[in-house]
Parts: structure tokens; C-alpha cells; sequence
């Protein structure tokens, strides 16, 4: 089959395509699964990014999409010939005791997806939404998964509520789109007002430049009359947590799932507190809340948005493509 690995010190140009021995016949409790499809992830970015850090030969991706080929003894969940998809940690089945690292996250601290045929243990792995493509299904594991969990299991969303949601990468959009299915209304925002149209014909209900108006906070509180959005899904950091504080309501949820501005900054901690918001890190989800996923999109008339797909041997030239921030929603590697 063929594979790609991170060849030591790392970087973007060391990222190796090369033949390697098919999967293993799978023991009991695994499946065999040949992957169809990836997506990029900006945590995958930073992984394949960054130099003298990752390991030598390691395979990178963390979303792996496709179909079971072989089960293993005792495997009742799986068939031969279901479309699956994989797990950001496999480890973490259900329950509170949340991973607080990435030491067995595929893709970073173990092998990842960027290759043909895997066998693994079927726990680390759901069914994929019905009628599906691999390309698809594979945006769910990372991305689809955090806007879920952002806005349903953290969040409590329901009908009536208004979601803010920030800048057109996978995170979300997806919030964009599940807000919407489910009756909430929506507040998005981007530095490009083209980009902006595209939101607006996703179902966004008001749309702001954030370039043209930078305390987009109280623009959010102008068009909410004041009162402000109930969850905000924070895919900045540093540089945007203070208007998203600003934009919330007293009560309101934030649900901080990226760094893209950076890794530390000010908080206008007194006014979090004042307005009695809660201010919650979350990183993707567990099994049980893929599979509560997956139900819910079984039932709501949504798709990814992909803006292009490249091959497993252009993989450098995707993540270069996603570094240069044009896209609009995900970008995916068929194989």
C-alpha cells in the first residue's frame, strides 16, 4: 500500500510518500478497514509543520474515512463492506475522564490515516453517516465532531438560541450548519465579505467583517438588541476572546476550541465574571459523542462543505493550500 510519513526533523517537505506491507489479517476485536479519504485539520497542520518535533516515520492525519474489509473474532458492531470512520481518541469510549494530551491521538502521538489499509480495534472507529462519501465522512472526526460537542453537549443548544460562530474554516461552518438544522439562529463573521456572501447562502441570519468592524462584540449586541448571543463557538484565542465576551449575553456559553491567534493573552476576567458567562476549553470528543453525532446526522438534512480535495501523494500541496487561508470549509485527500 501506499503511505506517507513524517520524515525527522519534520516540515512540510519531509512528508515522505512510500510502499509499505498491507495491513494485518485482524486479530479479535479489530477490523480491517481500507481507508478511502482524510481531512485536514489545523492540528494536523501543526503536526506536520513543525520541526524537530514530530516523530521519526510517523504517519500523520487523525480523520480516516472508508470501509471494513475483514473483522476479527468477537466483533458484532461491524460488518464486511460498512463505511466507517475514525476516532479522535480512540482511547477516550465515554464517560468524564477527558485526555488532556495528544499522546494517543493518531496522527501525533501514534500512526495516523495517511495510508491505504489499517487494522485497528473496531472501538476506534464509528459507522459513518448514511449515504455519506469517504470524503465527507472524514470531516467529521475532527471538525464535525468539536462544533457537536461545542454546541449540543457543552453547549445545550436549542431552538430560539442565537450562535456566533467565527471565521470560515471546518469548526465553523459546521456550527454554522448544525445551529441552523436545529432552529438556532446565527451571527458569522470573516475578514472577506465574498466569503461572507457564502456564509449568508449557508443560512447565516446577519454577517460581519471583522476588518471593517472590529468590536464586532458590540455589533453582535446591536443586532441581538442587546441582549447577546447564547454561545459563542471560539475558534481565535487571545485576540478575539475579549469580544467574544463582549458579544455574549449574562449566562452565555463560550466554548474555546482554537488558538489560532496565538497561545496566551488577556482576559477581561471581570467582565466574564459580571456577566456570569461560562468560559469552557474543549478538544474534539469521545467515542459516544461520534456516535450521538453521526444519529443526529442521520436525521438532519446537512453535508460538509469541501472545498477541494487532493491526493494522498499531494499532501504537503493541501496543507500548503490550507496555510495559505483561501479555502472555505474542508479540505480532503482521497485515496
Amino acid at each position: 500500500m501506499k503511505q506517507i510519513a513524517i520524515k525527522a526533523p519534520g516540515g512540510l517537505d519531509n512528508l515522505i510518500l512510500s510502499d509499505a506491507p498491507d495491513a494485518e489479517a485482524p486479530n479479535p476485536g479489530e477490523i480491517t478497514v481500507r481507508l478511502h479519504a482524510n481531512s485536514l485539520n489545523f492540528h494536523d497542520y501543526m503536526v506536520a509543520k513543525r520541526e524537530n518535533g514530530a516523530a521519526d516515520g510517523r504517519i500523520p492525519m487523525a480523520d480516516g474515512a472508508g470501509m471494513v474489509t475483514a473483522t476479527g473474532d468477537g466483533v458484532t458492531e461491524f460488518s464486511v463492506g460498512d463505511h466507517v470512520v475514525s476516532c479522535f481518541f480512540p482511547d477516550w469510549q465515554d464517560g468524564d475522564d477527558r485526555p488532556s494530551d495528544f499522546a494517543r491521538v493518531p496522527g501525533d502521538g501514534i500512526d495516523g490515516y495517511a495510508r491505504a489499509t489499517v487494522t485497528l480495534p473496531a472501538t476506534w472507529f464509528t459507522r459513518a453517516p448514511m449515504g455519506w462519501s469517504h470524503a465527507e465522512a472524514a470531516t467529521i472526526t475532527t471538525a464535525g465532531l468539536t462544533a457537536w460537542r461545542a454546541l449540543v453537549v457543552d453547549g445545550g443548544l436549542k431552538p430560539g438560541d442565537t450562535v456566533a460562530v467565527l471565521g470560515t474554516g471546518g469548526v465553523s461552518i459546521y456550527a454554522l450548519q448544525l445551529a441552523k438544522a436545529m432552529g438556532a439562529k446565527v451571527i458569522a463573521t470573516s475578514s472577506s465579505n465574498a466569503k461572507l456572501e457564502k456564509l449568508r447562502a449557508l443560512g447565516a441570519d446577519h454577517v460581519i467583517n471583522y476588518r471593517e468592524t472590529p468590536e464586532w462584540g458590540a455589533e453582535m449586541q446591536r443586532l441581538t438588541g442587546g441582549r447577546g448571543v447564547d454561545l459563542i463557538v471560539e475558534v481565535g484565542g487571545p485576540a478575539t476572546l475579549a469580544q467574544s465576551i463582549a458579544a455574549g449575553r449574562p449566562g452565555a456559553h463560550i466554548a474555546l476550541i482554537g488558538i489560532l491567534t496565538g497561545v496566551a493573552g488577556d482576559i477581561p476576567t471581570a467582565t466574564l465574571m459580571r456577566k456570569q458567562q461560562r468560559l469552557q476549553g474543549l478538544i474534539v470528543g469521545s467515542r459516544k459523542h461520534q456516535q450521538d453525532f453521526v444519529a443526529a446526522l442521520d436525521t438532519l438534512e446537512i453535508r460538509p462543505v469541501i472545498d477541494r480535495s487532493f491526493e494522498l501523494a499531494d499532501l504537503a500541496e493541501a496543507f500548503r493550500y490550507q496555510e495559505g487561508g483561501a479555502h472555505f470549509g474542508k479540505i480532503c485527500v482521497n485515496m
